[in-house]
């Protein structure tokens, strides 16, 4: 290669370096820190014309204002930019107003004032940035206005279209919150209604008329025995009721007797003494029956033909847990033949840690939930128990609970809410009515046939309300159930927080 062309070969590379240095120092100065940088007079995405800060861009007159809003590492704020004719103009010379219009809130004015080489707004520019803006601009002697309209969040869906997608809306409000402490429990048969039958007396099983899982009310009969002593205590019942009868008898002849002087005191008296302890024998033999649950029996009737049959019935209405009894078998007195249980109440009994017991108290509110079932209802705490286990080191508490339907079924794992504490909040809203969007939690406010999202700042909640601290008026109609629908329409607009 020859000199001529190594020299102009270098100067090639040269002007090389030099344009890409150019180009790195105009990308750098291009941009204001902190904000969306364009080229001037650009086209920005959504049709507007933007400014070399990446700001909507107003011009009249030549006069124009690129309006932007900065906020990074500082409150969101105006920032703007003045020009006429393409030159910039000094902030110092331009008064500037601008009036925001908010979906249900009044007009709010902000002020600006001369800083570096941009208007910057007075005051903080609050989320959501999404209103109607008026610019009023005075400088050299000439006046300007414009308006335009800045929106996010936003979701339009009327009433129709809202309650066929099962959104649901409600009024933010005064509630009460809980503070809860979630314990596990199981649920259990209330022992206090829980009854196990016993025949009382040896004998063979000659029906056994219900079964395991049968409702029975009570008196119903439940199974029968032959009973040899039961068929001793009746003869002894029916003897003892026929001397009671001839001794009545006797008693009453020797009283007319001794009346009418023809047979002496002393045989009436005899008479006396001999019906009190017919009437003694007999009842001692009557209670026998009746302890032995044989009341009906004792009346002498037709049942008195098998006297060694006993109708075992049962004590309360409820259902047959257990069954332990079979046709044919020969049972002892003290054995538990059927269990029945009343399941219109059921204990919820909850494991207490040495760490929860400083939390439970008697008398205390809770809630009682089963996720399975969808099923939730209120009690209090009936029982605590004094001491821990020697095993398990825990101790019990229990709660009884009403069973309407008896959709609390012994064994059903549940969650006890145990309320620590509750107090009146100004505004709360359902849990369900809050999404997450950004950075931010939100609830959408429904204005209209428009659902806008609105930041919000959250407090206390017990798993069903949730207080807002701020960012909601109260009385404020709110998306809660299904708000999640909202949400996904954003996403399908491609929402964005572009200023």
């Amino acid at each position: 290669m020859n000199r001529r062309q190594l020299w102009m070969t270098a100067g090639i590379l040269g002007l090389g370096v030099v344009a890409g240095l150019l180009m790195v120092y105009a990308g750098g100065t291009a941009r204001v820190s902190g904000e969306h940088g364009h080229g001037a007079q650009d086209k920005h995405a959504d049709g507007e014309t933007r400014g070399p800060h990446g700001g909507r861009l107003l011009e009249q007159e030549g006069f124009a204002l690129e309006v932007t809003i900065f906020e990074q590492g500082v409150p969101a704020e105006f920032r703007v930019y003045a020009s006429d004719k393409g030159k910039p103009v000094s902030p110092a010379a331009i008064r500037l107003e601008a009036r925001l219009a908010r979906l249900g809130a009044p007009p709010e004015g902000i002020g600006f004032r001369a800083q570096k080489d941009f208007l910057r707004s007075e005051r903080e520019v609050e989320e959501p940035h999404s209103f109607s803006v008026e610019m009023h601009a005075e400088y050299g002697g000439r006046s300007f206005r414009w308006t335009y309209e800045q929106f996010e969040g936003r979701v339009a869906m009327d009433e129709a279209t809202a309650r066929n997608a099962g959104i649901a809306v409600v009024a933010a409000g005064p509630a009460r919150i809980r503070s809860v402490r979630q314990l596990q429990g199981e649920i259990h048969f209330n022992q206090d209604r829980l009854v196990r039958v016993v025949p009382r007396l040896a004998g063979v099983v000659t029906s056994a008329r219900r079964n395991l899982g049968d409702r029975v009310r009570r008196g119903d009969v439940l199974a029968v025995l032959e009973s040899q002593t039961l068929g001793d205590l009746k003869s002894d019942y029916y003897a003892t009721r026929q001397r009671l009868a001839l001794a009545r008898t006797t008693a009453e002849r020797e009283k007319r007797l001794w009346e009418e002087k023809i047979s002496p005191e002393q045989d009436y008296l005899a008479s006396r003494q001999a019906l009190a302890e017919a009437e003694i024998a007999q009842r001692n033999a009557a209670q026998k029956l009746v302890t032995l649950g044989a009341r009906g029996d004792a009346s002498g009737g037709a049942d008195s033909a098998n006297l060694a049959q006993l109708e075992i019935r049962s004590p309360i209405d409820g259902v047959v847990i257990e069954k332990r009894v079979a046709t044919g078998e020969a049972v002892a007195a003290e054995a538990n033949i059927y269990v029945i249980a009343d399941l219109s109440t059921v204990w919820a009994e909850v494991t207490l840690y040495p760490a929860d017991l400083a939390a439970v108290k008697l008398g205390q509110k809770v809630t009682v939930r089963a996720g399975e079932l969808g099923a939730s209802a209120e009690g209090v705490i009936a029982y605590v128990g004094s001491l821990l286990g020697e095993q398990t080191r825990t101790a019990k508490a229990r709660i009884t609970l009403a069973n309407p339907g008896e959709r609390w079924r012994p064994g059903l794992f549940v969650t006890v809410d145990v309320v620590q504490e509750e107090r009146a909040v100004p505004l709360a809203v359902p849990v369900e009515a809050i999404q997450s969007l950004r950075d931010w939690k939100v609830v959408f406010a429904r204005f209209g046939d428009v659902f806008e999202a609105r930041p919000v700042e959250l407090g206390r909640s017990d798993g069903k309300l949730v207080e807002i601290v701020s960012g909601l008026a109260p009385g404020q109609q709110i998306a809660a159930a299904n708000s999640f629908v909202l949400k996904a329409d954003l996403g399908k607009a491609g929402a964005s927080h572009d200023h």
